[in-house]
């Protein structure tokens, strides 16, 4: 395992229940400004074996990106039984809910 991909594991680890982030927001927190796609791969092949907190991270939009039939609806009954609420489009304010925030120093 890469030291990028510990740091981005750990970021991910970071995300407190009711809280999300988005892909981006997690490789912008590890330094990768174009990782997006990196995080993804990271959540699709390590979230079981590293035990991830993979349904704390979502689109930027806010969105849920899987489909409802692929783990969308388990994503979306995870992050409601901490508390965030999702919209019937799989939708979450990430005004409310976002880790991140402009300014916000993560400390790992």
């Amino acid at each position: 395992m890469t030291e990028t991909t510990r740091h981005i594991i750990d970021i991910i680890r970071s995300i407190p229940p009711s809280k999300a982030a988005s892909y981006r927001d997690v490789a912008l927190a590890a330094g990768l400004p174009n990782g997006a796609r990196q995080v993804a791969r990271i959540l699709h092949s390590m979230s079981k074996t590293q035990k991830l907190p993979w349904h704390r991270i979502i689109r930027a939009d806010g969105h849920i990106a899987l489909p409802v039939e692929s783990g969308g609806d388990l994503q979306a009954a995870l992050l409601k039984a901490e508390g965030v609420k999702v919209s019937k489009t799989l939708r979450i304010d990430m005004a409310q809910y976002s880790f991140f925030r402009p300014g916000k120093k993560i400390n790992l």
